[in-house]
Parts: C-alpha cells; sequence; structure tokens
C-alpha cells in the first residue's frame, strides 16, 4: 500500500465515512493513477481537469458515476493533499432525478422465490419486510432479531445511526426455518460460506439478477428495489410519511416524498381526476 493511499484511508476514518464510499473513493483514486501512470500527488491541475473531461466526454459515463469519481478527487485533493484546485469547484454533475422501480406485491413475492442461495434470499427478504439498505441486510447478526419486542435492530446504518424497524410475523417464521437448517455458526446472521465474513453484497446482486432474468419480470429492478417496494406498500396501506421516514432512517422528508407519487392510490386518483377533466372533448 502507498503512502498516499494510506493517508487518504486514514483521513477518510477521520472524517467519519462509510466503509462503502472509502471503498469507492478508493477505486476512483486508483482510475486516475492508471489513466496517467503515475502518482495522484504528482498531477497537476490541467491533468485533472483533462481526466474528468475524459470520463464525461470519451467514456461517456453515467453521470452518478462521475460524480462519484469529482467527490472522491475532491477528498484526495482537498482533505489529503491540502490543494484547493479551481477546477475542483467549477465542476458540477448534476444528480439524475428519476422516480425509483417499485415491484407489486406479487412481483416482490414471486422474485424473492426464484433467488436460491438461502442466504441471499433470507437477505432479499429482509430487504423487502423490513425496509433495509443492502449493506445493513447483509450484516445483521443473530443478536439483532429480537423476537420478543418483534423489532429488527439495525446497526450503524447509514450516517452511521442504529434504528429499530418491525419485525413481519412471517418473516421471523422464515428465520427460524432458515436458522434451523443453516445453522449459521461465524456470528452473522448470513454468513459467506468458508469465510468469517457476511456474505457478499455483490453476490446478493448476482443471486436477484439471475431471479430477475428467470422471472420474466422486465422491470430493472435492483437489491435497493425491494426497499422502494416497502416503502411504497406501507404508503399504499396508509400509512404516515413521518413513519415511513424513521423506519427508512432517511435524515430528511423529501427523500421519503418521492413514495408519494408512486403508490395505486394516487394514480387512480390522478386518472380519475383527469378522466372527468377530458369527458367533455
Amino acid at each position: 500500500m502507498t503512502e498516499l493511499r494510506q493517508c487518504m484511508i486514514q483521513d477518510m476514518r477521520l472524517r467519519g465515512l462509510a466503509e462503502g464510499t472509502q471503498k469507492v473513493y478508493l477505486e476512483a483514486v486508483k482510475h486516475l493513477a492508471a489513466h496517467y501512470s503515475r502518482s495522484p500527488d504528482l498531477l497537476t491541475e490541467d491533468e485533472v481537469r483533462d481526466f474528468l473531461l475524459y470520463l464525461i466526454e470519451t467514456r461517456k459515463l453515467a453521470k452518478s458515476t462521475v460524480r462519484i469519481h469529482l467527490f472522491a478527487l475532491k477528498f484526495l485533493y482537498r482533505m489529503t493533499l491540502k490543494r484547493d484546485w479551481p477546477v475542483l469547484s467549477l465542476a458540477r454533475v448534476k444528480k439524475p432525478n428519476r422516480l425509483p422501480v417499485v415491484l407489486s406485491r406479487e412481483e416482490a413475492r414471486y422474485l424473492l422465490s426464484l433467488i436460491r442461495r438461502p442466504q441471499a434470499r433470507m437477505s432479499c427478504v429482509m430487504m423487502y419486510s423490513c425496509g433495509l439498505r443492502i449493506s445493513e441486510a447483509t450484516r445483521l447478526k443473530p443478536a439483532d432479531i429480537d423476537s420478543e419486542r418483534m423489532v429488527v435492530c439495525v446497526r450503524h446504518g447509514k450516517g452511521d445511526k442504529d434504528r429499530t424497524v418491525p419485525l413481519p410475523r412471517r418473516t421471523l417464521d422464515l428465520l427460524r426455518a432458515y436458522w434451523a437448517e443453516h445453522r449459521p455458526a461465524n456470528g452473522w446472521l448470513f454468513p459467506a460460506q468458508g469465510t468469517l465474513n457476511p456474505i457478499n453484497t455483490k453476490a446478493v446482486a448476482t443471486g436477484l439478477k439471475a431471479a430477475l432474468h428467470e422471472s420474466g419480470i422486465k422491470k430493472p429492478a435492483t437489491c435497493h428495489t425491494f426497499r422502494h417496494s416497502y416503502a411504497t406498500h406501507l404508503l399504499e396501506a396508509r400509512e404516515s410519511l413521518r413513519t415511513i421516514q424513521a423506519l427508512l432512517g432517511h435524515r430528511a422528508l423529501k427523500s421519503t416524498m418521492v413514495y408519494v407519487h408512486l403508490t395505486a392510490p394516487t394514480m387512480e386518483q390522478v386518472h380519475k381526476t383527469i378522466n372527468n377533466l377530458m369527458a367533455d372533448l
């Protein structure tokens, strides 16, 4: 490990960045170094500018990917190397404002039934039935399942926040059946085979991708789609936005408001209103 990489890792830890964020930032800096075949601390501001333009205009990467590279380079040069170059303030990549994909209840159940690996399937069950992020679901421990209070304790969620969410009775039954058959013994509820680590998020995503292909469902669903579907279905059942905000661990209500546009009752009301407006055409 180079001295610069080690120093950036330490700075990110001091800043309190999540492990996932640290990993993608380091990968982005690695891309910069590989592009020029030189250490990033030897590059000029013009070279960093050209690299960002290369990502946008030549590679034509998704805006979300370019944003990650930009944030990573801002951290490296501003925080670790103490170089507040103007290009770092000049560069702007707007965040895409897209509605999330949502599965119907029937689609969610069918998709879950097709995931073959038990650890991956149960991780997805926790995402859908408890609204967990993939990083939260895969890192659950047996002690996080409180069957007396019927809640799941989510430790070190986004922003390093803990929260509790309701545990459905059916989910508890599925967890008990899973436990009786597989008896995970390395401290994690959903362990990776042959290691002391929890199941890798990529393994869960791969299992879901295979199930999606087999299902014939055309929606571009990902693991996060289960969380979106959880929130939308709760809203359709007339749970309050504030309650859903707390269950999801959203810092701002604005993040939760997006689900208002996705619910079936909302769309039905819009259709009714539009039909009435256009009845005399």
